[in-house]
C-alpha cells in the first residue's frame, strides 16, 4: 500500500470535504455529530484524507503519533499500526509546570491522555527504504524522552467507528507534551521503563514501554515504513509518539493529569477547551 502525495489521483471532492470538515471543526472548537461524509474504504484512502487535512491545516508536521489497531479492525493492508500528524504549534514542553492541553471534551468531542515515550531521529531515514524491521529501526539513531499525547478530536465516537475514521481526523491527535530525556535508552531493558498515569488525583492506568506490542523498536519501525510509502520519508529531528504506555484514559475540560515515568520524571496537564 502507498499513498506517495506525488502519485495521487486528482482530488476527490468528497474525501476534501471531508478533511475541510474536520479542519473547520477543529479551528472553531466545536464537535461533530457524525462523520462528515462516507467513511473511507480502506487505510490508503483514509491517509489520502489526512495528506488533505495536513495540507488545510497551515501548520508544519513536527512528528507523528503512532496508534495501534486491534488484530479483528485491520484491513487488506495487514497495517497493525496507524500515523497521525503532530503539528508545531502543538508541541510543548514540560518545564515542571502545569501545561495545558486543550481538548474537545467540553464541546461534546473526544478527549484523552496517553502516556508516550517519544523518540526523536538524530539522521534521515534513507527515502527509498519502505520497510524497515525493528532491528533495522534501532540502527537508525534517535533520543527518547517522555512525554503525553494529547488524544483529542471533534468527534465523540471517533474510536468506536475504528481505523479508517482515527487515520481520517490527524489520528485522534491534537497534541504532543515533551519531557525529559531518557539517556542510552537502546542499552535499557524496556521492562525497566514504567509509566502510571493518574487523573484528579486517582491512578488510572500502569504500563510503561512493555505495553507497547512489540516494544518501542517495533513502533519505531512502522513509523519509518508507513512514513516512506506515504511519500512523506522521516526527517533529522522528527518526532515519533510510540503509542499508549498505560492506555488511553479520557479526561474533561478542568480535570488534571499526571503522568509519572519511573526513574525518567514526571508531566503535569489540565485539560482546557480547544478553540
Amino acid at each position: 500500500m502507498s499513498n506517495d502525495p506525488g502519485s495521487q489521483p486528482p482530488v476527490d471532492t468528497g474525501l476534501d470535504d471531508i478533511a475541510r470538515h474536520f479542519v473547520e471543526a477543529r479551528r472553531e472548537g466545536r464537535s461533530l455529530p457524525d462523520f462528515p461524509g462516507t467513511i473511507p474504504d480502506d487505510l490508503v484512502t483514509a491517509y489520502r484524507v489526512q495528506d488533505l487535512a495536513i495540507g488545510r491545516w497551515g501548520d508544519d508536521v513536527v512528528g507523528w503519533k503512532v496508534g495501534y489497531i486491534a488484530a479483528e479492525r485491520r484491513d487488506v493492508s495487514g497495517d497493525e499500526r496507524l500515523l497521525g500528524p503532530i503539528f508545531k504549534r502543538n508541541l510543548w514542553n514540560a518545564t515542571g509546570a502545569i501545561v495545558d492541553i486543550p481538548v474537545f471534551s467540553g464541546a461534546g468531542g473526544f478527549a484523552a491522555v496517553e502516556a508516550e515515550y517519544v523518540l526523536q531521529l538524530e539522521a534521515d531515514a534513507p527515502a527509498d527504504k519502505l520497510d524497515w524491521t525493528p532491528e533495522e529501526a534501532e540502527a537508525l539513531p534517535a533520543r527518547l524522552f517522555i512525554g503525553v499525547e494529547v488524544a483529542s478530536s471533534p468527534l465523540a465516537t471517533i474510536n468506536i467507528l475504528g481505523p479508517r475514521v482515527v487515520v481520517s481526523d490527524f489520528g485522534n491527535n491534537n497534541g504532543l507534551v515533551l519531557g525529559a530525556e531518557i539517556p542510552d535508552w537502546a542499552q535499557r531493558d524496556e521492562p525497566d521503563l514504567r509509566a502510571q498515569t493518574e487523573i484528579d488525583g486517582e491512578v488510572v492506568g500502569t504500563g510503561g514501554a512493555t505495553h507497547l506490542p512489540g516494544g518501542l523498536r517495533a513502533a519505531y519501525a512502522f513509523a519509518l515504513s508507513r512514513s516512506a510509502k506515504r511519500g512523506r520519508p522521516l526527517k533529522k529531528g522528527d518526532l515519533i509518539a510510540t503509542g499508549n504506555a498505560t492506555g488511553i484514559h479520557d479526561i474533561s475540560v478542568g480535570q488534571q493529569a499526571l503522568i509519572r515515568f519511573a526513574g525518567c520524571g514526571e508531566i503535569s496537564c489540565k485539560a482546557v477547551a480547544a478553540g
